[in-house]
């Protein structure tokens, strides 16, 4: 019987100082990728270089275009049947093709496959924790999954046929630092199925100074925008989840002081989903009941820089 492929897509901006680690844990899989392409988004640096004596495909980008757009070039020029996407900065264990290939070859494989991974640091490799995907709420409903929970691609396996019908990732500058949220929503949005996988076989890094930890409002501010699009396309039937969601945006845009994004993301929970959310602690939504969400939110906020100020160090 003739097995599945399987292309491992890495898209990659002046990646020269982590690319040769990924590209050897991807050398040393027990069975081989079919393909290995990076796109290469306009480095300044030796990524291509670098990428080639890899033995890797590349596809240059003229012009910087983000790490999406990459994503989606490195998709249109993958002939195998699943993909992969990798982030340049991590890393694969040695199992993780033999755990896709046996996934890939089910006949009732779904179209998406979640792998738990570890989480570490680069600069020390501590294990700071590990992902735990639920299959049975996965399989169950995809999509409140994907409101509810980050999903990177880089634990991703996809069907590339039904990835390419839909287009891959969007690439809307407005959701730019939360694509992936968006990506996840859209494929359960068009029907496509999921799984998860519990062996451990990716490691994520925490990487100082990364894209979305140098940028944590631009990231709230585009969940709000992601949010606030799955609503307007998926109806009421999400509303309780998506404005949960919000909330717990503006929390994190209150904590950096950046109150008329705060009061935007509330504004729009409650148009989506009038009340508290449950989630709420029972102080805190006393406190929204008597002097309203806005009033709540800064309350909280002050108090909190007031009385246990270790919980904002790490923002200064």
């Amino acid at each position: 019987m003739r097995r599945s492929t399987i292309a491992l897509c890495i898209p990659a901006y002046d990646a020269a100082a982590f690319l040769p680690r990924l590209l050897a844990s991807a050398a040393a899989q027990t069975q081989p990728f079919d393909e290995i392409i990076v796109c290469d988004d306009a480095s300044t640096d030796d990524t291509a270089a670098i990428a080639r004596a890899h033995g890797a495909r590349v596809i240059p980008n003229a012009v910087n275009l983000g790490c999406s757009a990459s994503k989606n070039h490195a998709l249109a020029a993958a002939a195998a049947e699943w993909v992969h996407f990798h982030d340049a900065d991590d890393e694969l264990l040695p199992n993780f093709t033999t755990l896709a290939r046996s996934w890939m070859s089910r006949p009732d494989a779904p179209d998406v496959v979640l792998f738990d991974y570890e989480y570490r640091d680069n600069a020390s490799g501590e294990l700071l924790a590990r992902s735990d995907f639920d299959d049975t709420a996965l399989r169950r409903d995809p999509l409140r999954y994907a409101i509810l929970n980050q999903i990177n691609p880089f634990c991703g396996l996809y069907r590339r046929e039904k990835l390419s019908k839909i287009g891959g990732y969007d690439t809307d500058p407005k959701i730019l630092y939360n694509e992936d949220v968006a990506f996840h929503c859209k494929l359960a949005m068009a029907g496509m199925s999921f799984g998860a996988e519990k062996e451990i076989s990716i490691i994520n890094y925490r990487v100082k100074n990364s894209m979305s930890g140098a940028n944590q409002v631009k990231c709230l501010k585009a969940h709000h925008v992601v949010m606030c699009r799955v609503a307007a396309a998926a109806g009421q039937r999400y509303a309780a989840e998506i404005a949960s969601r919000l909330w717990a945006a503006a929390a994190g845009l209150a904590a950096h002081l950046a109150w008329r994004d705060v009061d935007d993301a509330i504004a729009d929970a409650l148009k989506i989903n009038r009340g508290i959310p449950p989630d709420q602690s029972k102080q805190f939504a006393l406190l929204c009941r008597l002097a309203g969400p806005r009033a709540a939110f800064r309350f909280r906020e002050y108090a909190i820089r007031l009385f246990k100020p270790r919980l904002r160090r790490h923002l200064n």
